[in-house]
């Protein structure tokens, strides 16, 4: 998925503002769907409305610039429909961890630790997050992404301690 498709997916479940929408890849999950920063979503939003799937109007706002609030058009509902009908790229994993752990034999035993230690913690903040209850029942979609990401993060985390053991481990034997 590209950010506009993540952008009118967002709008589709109500207004928000550019920031709003930043917020949400943000604090979340949608940064599992897509990347996007203000330079992707503010674009993505600019060429929406341009093309008539999304329309934008003004609030004023007392002592602070005037805020615009972007909702999704009916012509952007079946845009956002008709990209979820149409065939999904494979998935894409991309992680600068994994790829550090991939030369993990040409690097210091300490720093492998402390990498893991690291995205054990960050993975463990992730899932918490994950699993905190949500304030009224979720839409069949939203319990199976929060599912599935609650089942990736357990395993990964499991993995993640076990490998991490087994390198205390084998640290120890080496130390004898």
């Amino acid at each position: 998925m590209d950010v506009r498709t993540i952008c009118l997916g967002i709008l589709s479940r109500g207004d928000a503002t550019g920031y709003e929408i930043k917020k949400l890849f943000d604090d979340d999950g949608y940064q599992h769907f897509v990347e996007a920063s203000f330079g992707s979503i503010y674009p993505a939003l600019s060429r929406l409305t341009q093309e008539g799937l999304v329309s934008v109007r003004s609030e004023i706002q007392e002592k602070r610039p005037d805020r615009k609030v972007y909702s999704i058009t009916e012509a952007g509902r079946k845009a956002f429909l008709g990209s979820l009908l149409k065939p999904l790229p494979e998935d894409r994993h991309r992680s600068p961890f994994v790829f550090a752990m991939l030369f993990s034999h040409l690097i210091p035993h300490p720093r492998v630790v402390e990498m893991l230690d690291t995205y054990i913690e960050q993975s463990e903040t992730k899932l918490a997050q994950l699993m905190e209850p949500k304030p009224q029942p979720l839409p069949e979609g939203e319990r199976f992404v929060t599912g599935f990401g609650r089942a990736v993060y357990i395993a990964m985390v499991n993995y993640l301690r076990q490998y991490r053991a087994e390198l205390k481990g084998d640290a120890a034997e080496a130390a004898e």
